[in-house]
């Protein structure tokens, strides 16, 4: 079987696994699980196939019209590299990882059929986006993916909660693909083809007319998609859906498009100076902005979710620099970690009742409860916070290594201006995240007070789902930066010694603060009266899940849901807390700027159709029904009234010629 072949079914089978499983959801539910967890365990083992025949060698190149246009061609098109392979084989493990764990998780969801067959149009979709070598078949798999968010988003659509974050990460995403749109019509017409190699082909013989225009719009779509300021706001809402759910699109899919849109497309940003900057701040803003906010959330998975955008913002400021292989070697590294992140938060979930820290904080021996989460979530956390060995530490430092040989002026493409950019706010925001990894790590398994509920060992699927995303969390990144360069252009990828050391140091010091600011908030904290926290091993987690979100409390027992007086994160934060807990107000900022005007528009055009358009359409038939209803008043049906006005008339018609006859 040839690699195009191979190529050709990796997309294909989740898809066909979605529509079987929509199709016998209700006649044969046997078949559901099934079809959820082998096709995508299928495209894994075709994707790593793919993967070990291409090598990073030359790009695996196939394309046939799929009709004719008249002018630009749609080509359904191939065009798989060294990056295509690596994060196809990320998309496909991390997706089986869900869809397994997601047998257990969600067992007894009476619309898992429906979201399994989700989860596997989503992975399809994103594998259409990995391989595709044509930007339209490109854009399907986008859309496809914003479609798919929507409903898994929203799966628990009896809350409140979860439909409001499904229409605003649907609203918000689709804001930044209108220009998107734009731009991939700009560029096309530019390069005279939607094929990205003949598009690069014009790019390296300076065929781009309007370079700047075509980046930024293009930035506008993937800032949506990949949640970068200003479009990121959708994504701490979504948290809304199942725990699983976010484990997907933070690790594989949707967010990791945007990113890998760049890094295939980069020569196209590089023709731009000013676009390169302004990558440059909002990665910057991004990063910075997304670590204070993380260390002020009380919500575990809002932690997590803001630490995905901080995260998303290291690989932008990659690319910003100009180097593609550190910003693909972050995306993933960063999949493994945080999709295992999400997942032992649902164990974790599971286990104390609640997505609050805070209730967490009161909770003690709950790391005994859940000891395969606890374990593996330390090593993810380890990995976020770039400590070495762990994958984290190799992946982060090839971006701040790309950003300070950009700002010695050594990039080609990318200012040194940018580069300065990045690495400043790079080397910050690894001080954040290692506090805010600290501080989640602290909070949620070092609580005291009530027993936390003991249900007995988690789901097997759940707890080995775990451990397979441990390995590559804790031993793949130290081999990975030796090997990777082969696949990636051949760029260097190891740790250089002045990030390294200030990375790290900034890491420690993080970790140090947040430990120190810890033992001084619970010496000094009253103790808060506990209830009782009954266990309920007959429930599946994602009912927990689904009751806490729709409660805004424990979903067991009576813990308070107060804040926790113990939170390191008030400390060091002070008068800020409130405002990063919030977001800074960004959604406040757009109700005011965008929101309300468009809703006082939208009334002003309803009182102008209802008050001066209905006015003038019914005036103008007012007249001819008072003239109709005259009439009708002469139509009485009495031929004596009839002949008497005949002759009355007659009368009138003679007086009125003797008249004239008279005066002629």
């Amino acid at each position: 079987m040839t690699t195009t072949t191979l190529a050709v079914l990796v997309p294909l089978l989740p898809f066909l696994g979605a529509a079987a499983g929509l199709l016998l959801g209700r006649t044969a539910p046997g078949f559901v699980r099934p079809l959820a967890v082998l096709p995508t365990l299928a495209s894994l083992v075709l994707a790593a196939m793919v993967a070990v025949r291409q090598g990073g060698d030359t790009a695996v190149d196939a394309a046939t019209e799929l009709t004719p246009t008249g002018s630009v061609p749609i080509e359904l098109a191939l065009h798989i590299d060294g990056f295509a392979a690596l994060v196809a084989v990320l998309v496909g493990l991390v997706a089986s990882c869900v869809q397994i764990y997601s047998t257990a998780y969600l067992r007894e969801d009476p619309r898992y059929p429906s979201y399994a067959a989700l989860v596997s149009l989503f992975t399809s979709a994103m594998f259409l986006v990995v391989y595709s070598g044509d930007l339209i078949v490109l854009l399907v798999g986008w859309e496809v993916m914003g479609i798919c968010s929507y409903f898994l988003v929203g799966h628990y659509w009896e809350t409140p909660e979860a439909r409001a974050a499904s229409i605003k990460a649907f609203l918000v995403t689709k804001l930044g693909d209108v220009p998107f749109l734009l731009g991939l019509f700009a560029l096309a017409t530019d390069a005279g083809s939607f094929r990205i190699t003949k598009v690069l082909g014009a790019v390296a013989h300076d065929g781009l007319d309007h370079p700047t225009l075509i980046a930024l719009l293009l930035l506008a779509g993937v800032a949506g998609k990949s949640a970068q300021f200003p479009l990121h706001t959708w994504l701490p809402d979504a948290m809304a859906g199942p725990t699983p759910v976010s484990a997907l699109i933070h690790a594989a899919t949707m967010v990791a498009a945007g990113v890998y849109f760049v890094a295939r497309l980069l020569p196209v940003f590089e023709a731009s100076q000013a676009a390169m900057v302004i990558l440059a701040v909002m990665a910057a803003v991004t990063m910075a902005g997304s670590g204070v906010a993380a260390l002020a959330q009380d919500d575990i998975k809002r932690v997590l979710a803001y630490s995905t955008i901080g995260q998303l913002g290291y690989m932008t400021g990659a690319l910003a620099v100009g180097d593609r292989g550190a910003a693909v070697f972050h995306l993933l590294s960063h999949g493994a970690f945080k999709a295992l992140l999400f997942l032992a938060a649902g164990v974790i979930i599971h286990a104390a009742g609640t997505n609050s820290l805070a209730a967490m904080s009161r909770m003690s021996h709950l790391r005994a409860r859940v000891p395969d989460a606890f374990w593996t979530m330390t090593v993810a956390l380890l990995a976020l916070a770039a400590i070495p060995p762990f994958s984290g530490f190799f992946s982060k430092e090839s971006v701040l290594g790309a950003a300070e040989r950009a700002a010695a002026g050594h990039s080609e493409y990318a200012p040194a201006a940018a580069g300065w950019i990045v690495l400043v706010t790079g080397l910050l925001t690894a001080l954040l995240t290692a506090a805010y990894a600290a501080r989640l790590w602290l909070l949620a398994f070092n609580g005291r007070g009530a027993e936390a509920p003991d249900h007995g060992r988690e789901p097997l699927p759940m707890t080995v789902v775990l451990w397979v995303l441990a390995a590559p969390s804790l031993a793949v990144g130290g081999l990975a930066y030796r090997t990777l360069p082969d696949w990636f252009d051949g760029q260097d990828l190891a740790p250089t010694l002045t990030t390294s050391v200030l990375g790290t140091g900034l890491a420690l010091t993080g970790v140090l603060v947040v430990g120190a600011a810890w033992r001084h908030t619970t010496a000094r904290a009253a103790r808060v009266p506990m209830g009782a926290v009954a266990a309920h091993p007959e429930r599946d987690a994602g009912a927990v899940e689904a009751e806490a979100i729709a409660t805004h409390t424990p979903a067991y027992g009576d813990v308070a849901a107060a804040p926790d007086p113990a939170d390191p994160g008030r400390l060091l934060l002070g008068p800020l807390h409130r405002h990063a807990a919030a977001g800074f107000h960004l959604d406040a900022v757009y109700l005011a700027l965008f929101v309300r005007p468009v809703q006082a528009g939208a009334s002003l055009v309803r009182f102008l159709d209802r008050e001066v358009v209905d006015t003038y359409v019914s005036g103008a038939g007012t007249l001819p029904r008072w003239l109709g209803a005259a009439v009708r008043r002469a139509q009485t049906g009495n031929v004596q009234t009839y002949v008497s006005a005949l002759l009355a008339g007659a009368v009138v018609l003679a007086v009125a010629a003797v008249l004239v006859a008279t005066g002629a």
